[in-house]
């Protein structure tokens, strides 16, 4: 990972277009090929930024980073004042914790209990971002990405649409479904997801528990 703090402006050029003007900025490039640009604001959300896979190339001064759809993050560098770098290695990834690990693998046992035309695909699909919680299909064959939570929070839902993004780019599973599935959903986060296309979904641990110990099984 390299950290380059410098007085910056950066424009973005794709299917928008936008320019932040010249001001002190945290400039995040990491070995996946992202490009992100923070300020001292907005928590963990950067003011702009390139998703990998994309090139990044450093030419007079300027950081430029292309995508595979041609569209151009340039960061000029007016004033550098740190650039460094350190190798972090392999991140193990985020364990859940108990509850989610437990619900995600009584729901993968029975998905119709979200929906009855649902179909299993694969737990933890792999993404260049992390793995899918579960992927299925629906009725109508089409993908539908589930993301499980303890509690549903809006970081729940951006983590679910950055996953979506992703899956997206695949025609054979474009355009997906989000589904966010938990014990409880907070009302800033059912609302986000509405406006954003998510299905919210309430679960009830120990129903789902019941209904496990209550399965006939061959040993």
């Amino acid at each position: 990972m390299r950290l380059v703090v410098a007085r910056c402006s950066v424009v973005y050029e794709g299917r928008l277009g936008a320019r932040l003007p010249p001001a002190p900025r945290l400039v995040i490039l990491k070995t996946d090929g992202s490009v992100a640009v923070h300020s001292d604001a907005r928590a963990y959300k950067p003011l702009n930024w390139m998703s990998p896979p994309c090139t990044v190339v450093e030419q007079d001064g300027s950081i430029v980073a292309v995508n595979p759809r041609g569209e151009r993050l340039v960061v000029e560098l007016h004033e550098v004042l740190l650039d460094t770098g350190f190798p972090l290695g392999e991140d193990p990834g985020l364990e859940k914790d108990g509850v989610e690990a437990e619900l995600q693998a009584l729901i993968a046992e029975r998905v119709q209990s979200l929906r009855e035309d649902l179909r299993l695909v694969r737990r933890e699909y792999p993404t260049d971002i992390g793995p899918v919680d579960l992927l299925c299909h629906d009725g109508d064959g089409r993908a539908v990405v589930i993301e499980v939570k303890r509690i549903g929070e809006i970081a729940g839902v951006e983590q679910l649409l950055r996953y979506q993004e992703r899956l997206d780019r695949d025609t054979r599973l474009s355009p997906t479904r989000g589904m966010l599935v938990a014990t409880r959903i907070k009302p800033q986060a059912r609302v986000f997801a509405t406006a954003r296309g998510v299905e919210c979904v309430e679960v009830d641990l120990e129903t789902l528990r019941g209904s496990a110990s209550n399965e006939l099984r061959l040993f």
